[in-house]
This record gives C-alpha cells, sequence and structure tokens, in this order.
C-alpha cells in the first residue's frame, strides 16, 4: 500500500491518515510530496482524480480524503478495532471525527499547522468559540475516560484530532486542566514524535500556513 502525504509540517490532513495506520502498524510506503509544487500536482493526477492529501493506494483501488481512508484502514485491515466496540459509543466517535472534518473552519483557517513554529495570533471570535468546544470534547471525553485516549483505547477519533492538538501548542493555547492532560497525552505519544521529529528537520516554506508572530 501507498500513501501519498504533503509536508509533515503543514499537511494536517495527512497526520491523521499517518498517525492511525502508524499507531496500529498497518505497512505502508510513504510518498512524500512537496505542497503547492506543480509535481506535487502531476504526481497526484497519475493516479487520482483529485489531487489532494493524503491519499492512498491498495492493490486496485484509491482512497483519498483523511476519513475515509481512517475507515478503508479500520475495515480492510483492523477489523473495526479503531472504533469503539460498543454500538453508541462507535455512533459518537463518528459524530466527534465527522465534527472535525466539517467542522471548526475558523480554528483551521486561523491557526494553520505549522509544527516549527511558536506563535501568537489575534484570534476572532469564531475561533474562540472552536477552541471552545475542543476544550469541552476533550474534557468531556477525560471525564468518561481519565488519562485515556478519547474513547478509551485509541481511535481514529484521536487521529482526526491531533493536528488540532499540534495547532494548539504552536500558538500557545490555554485550555482546561482536563483538556490539556489529554493534550500532554497526545503530544507525548511516541508515534506522533516521529511525525514532529522528521517535520523539525523540513526546509520548505508554504507562506500561506505561516500566520502569527514569533514568540
Amino acid at each position: 500500500m501507498q500513501l501519498f502525504i504533503g509536508n509533515k509540517n503543514y499537511s494536517s490532513w495527512s497526520l491523521r491518515a499517518w498517525y492511525l495506520m502508524s499507531k496500529f502498524k498497518v505497512e505502508f510506503t510513504e510518498r512524500q510530496l512537496v505542497l503547492d509544487t506543480d509535481h506535487f500536482y502531476n504526481e497526484l493526477s497519475r493516479f487520482f482524480k483529485v489531487q489532494k492529501v493524503p491519499a492512498i493506494i491498495d492493490d486496485d483501488i484509491a482512497v483519498w480524503d483523511s476519513l475515509a481512508i481512517c475507515e478503508y484502514i479500520n475495515d480492510a485491515y483492523l477489523s473495526g478495532k479503531a472504533l469503539p466496540n460498543n454500538v453508541k459509543e462507535r455512533a459518537k466517535a463518528r459524530a466527534l471525527s465527522a465534527e472535525m472534518h466539517s467542522g471548526f473552519m475558523a480554528l483551521r483557517n486561523e491557526m494553520p499547522m505549522n509544527i516549527r513554529a511558536t506563535r501568537f495570533i489575534e484570534l476572532t471570535p469564531q475561533a474562540k468559540k472552536d477552541i471552545a468546544r475542543i476544550d469541552e470534547i476533550f474534557s468531556e471525553q477525560q471525564a468518561l475516560y481519565p488519562n485515556k485516549w478519547l474513547f478509551g483505547d485509541f481511535s481514529i477519533t484521536d487521529a482526526m484530532y491531533a493536528p488540532i492538538v499540534l495547532r494548539l501548542k504552536t500558538y500557545q493555547v490555554s485550555l482546561s486542566p482536563e483538556a490539556t492532560a489529554y493534550c500532554e497525552r497526545v503530544l507525548n505519544c511516541a508515534v506522533l514524535q516521529q511525525w514532529i521529529t522528521q517535520a523539525l528537520t523540513e526546509t520548505d516554506i508554504v507562506e500561506s500556513d505561516e500566520a502569527g508572530v514569533d514568540i
């Protein structure tokens, strides 16, 4: 299986698929492309009708979109282990994943993932509302699963929210103690640390993702 990703410093959607697959030790060949270059679009156009990352090729199937990839990996390789066993908890995990996938637009637009940076940014009320909702999610799940992942065991939902944790670190956002405890669990994960370490070695600059001022 081949996994196409973008720059590890910036590509939050790439991280979601990579993190899930790496955390569950699903074997794949990583194909990294530099974002916003002719090579990026030309290479992806050879295999996919949509030139976005992440994307995978697994034998005769091509899957794009991070959430679709995570669901495919869960079905094809993990026997459903990447979602809770309980049907109600599984529905909630899917709902939270979908909320991340389609929501939090102000936060995502104003606070692009930029692992190498430590920045200050003046946030809009809309972004602050998004952050409050993130805090609510993390705190609520920590109350249900203290000192664990969002649903106890690592799941697709944790992979979907990992880039948000990295954004919160970059822009030095303060959260409640419960939400902060969850963020620390994510940041201390050895698998995520591999991605972070590799991101810190990159030198390419994507100007549109260089928000805020250095602290």
